[in-house]
């Protein structure tokens, strides 16, 4: 008589284990049962509140980006953003901190498009969300010709629009910066081509300015990296306003938050404070108070406007501190720039050495459990009757 194991692939025909055999099994179980059941879990960052976190990331990076308009520098240098030891730090600090994924900022150019590929490998081995902000105005602020738009479009559906990593809400979503300056007649020209395939969300910065298109689009994402708490009393019923539009017609909304900002030397004349995280705090309680698919950070990497969050010289790691503490989450570990080091995720370190172990024990099981039913087949001497036979035959 035998019993039958199954697994999901193969089923193994044994003989009944003996007691002993029974022992090795139920310590392997107990250890299996004494592993963390987040050191079992997937590789995801431990999130206390289920909106995602997206911050807003760049792409435009060269060495020379460092020498005009900037009062600070990050950590890891004045980098070029084809590093993508840069790009790999950048995906688990802010996972560390509790960020989900990055938008990204992008139009089609042979440099971007290299360096969103660097990325999109990236997010994929980190288990990690994209986004796509297309940037629709050009350096001076002027629409870019529709038909531009429409091109890169379609070259981002060609190329990427199937990839698992901007898969975050069943499909890739972009979001149009600079709607405001586009007609109605030029931006139904683009998205009738694309809603089937992607969501393309406006970015409006009012709930008039998103009436204008809202049947055109599949929601908004307001990039209001500027607004004072202090200094705006409505501030939050703005984005509640606003959130409560994008979803009466079923579009995603996604709300903006930022840690402060400081544009001057790219001809701005507004200052908002920091204060050392407390800006960030209640810039992120108004936008989760407007019922958000997912909250806009604002900015993970934009230095000129300095509204970053990336660990800095000035600020250090201050800002993923506040975050991954909103986020229930320890204090992330910037001390080391270790570009083979494992993503933080909020399981142990261990799981690797751990899942070795397991899979040691069930290996040496699984040779014992062959080896003796080998045995059992092989013809019996006669002149000899071992008590492997004696006890299986007893258990008949």
């Amino acid at each position: 008589m035998s019993a039958r194991l199954r697994c999901p692939t193969t089923a193994i025909i044994i003989a009944r284990p003996k007691t002993w055999h029974w022992s090795l099994l139920l310590v392997a179980a107990l250890f299996v049962l004494m592993i963390p059941s987040q050191a079992l879990a997937a590789t995801e960052p431990v999130k206390t509140d289920p909106i995602p976190v997206l911050a807003y990331y760049y792409i435009w990076f060269d060495p020379t980006s460092w020498d005009r308009a900037k009062t600070d520098y990050p950590l890891l240098g004045r980098y070029s953003s084809d590093d993508r030891a840069v790009m790999q730090q950048h995906i688990r600090w802010a996972k560390q901190a509790g960020i989900d994924g990055f938008i990204v900022s992008w139009k089609s150019m042979p440099k971007l498009n290299r360096r969103l590929e660097q990325l999109i490998e990236l997010a994929e081995t980190e288990n990690f969300k994209l986004l796509i902000i297309y940037q629709g105005l050009d350096f001076e602020r002027e629409p870019i010709p529709v038909e531009k738009v429409a091109s890169d479009l379609d070259y981002f559906v060609y190329r990427w629009g199937n990839h698992p990593a901007f898969d975050l809400f069943g499909r890739p979503v972009v979001i149009w910066s600079g709607t405001w300056e586009f007609s109605v007649e030029e931006i139904a020209s683009v998205t009738e081509r694309f809603r089937d395939r992607i969501y393309i969300l406006a970015s409006e910065r009012n709930l008039e300015g998103y009436q204008r298109v809202n049947h055109l689009v599949d929601g908004n994402a307001y990039y209001w990296s500027s607004v004072d708490p202090e200094t705006y009393p409505g501030y939050a019923e703005k984005l509640q306003e606003m959130g409560k539009a994008v979803h009466a017609d079923g579009g995603l909304w996604i709300a903006p938050a930022a840690p402060g900002f400081d544009a001057r030397l790219i001809g701005g004349t507004r200052v908002v404070e920091r204060k050392d995280g407390e800006t960030l705090k209640r810039e992120l309680e108004a936008a989760l108070s407007s019922s958000p698919d997912a909250i806009g950070l604002i900015s993970w990497n934009e230095f000129s406007e300095n509204s970053h969050i990336e660990p800095s010289e000035k600020y250090g790691a201050r800002y993923l501190e506040v975050l991954a503490q909103i986020r229930g989450l320890p204090a992330p570990d910037v001390g080391t720039f270790d570009s083979d080091a494992p993503a933080a995720t909020g399981a142990g370190y261990g799981l690797p050495m751990i899942g070795a172990m397991i899979l040691l024990m069930i290996a040496s099981l699984a040779a014992i459990v062959w080896r003796e039913a080998s045995r059992r087949k092989q013809p019996a001497d006669p002149g000899k009757r071992d008590a492997t036979d004696e006890t299986a035959a007893d258990m008949l």
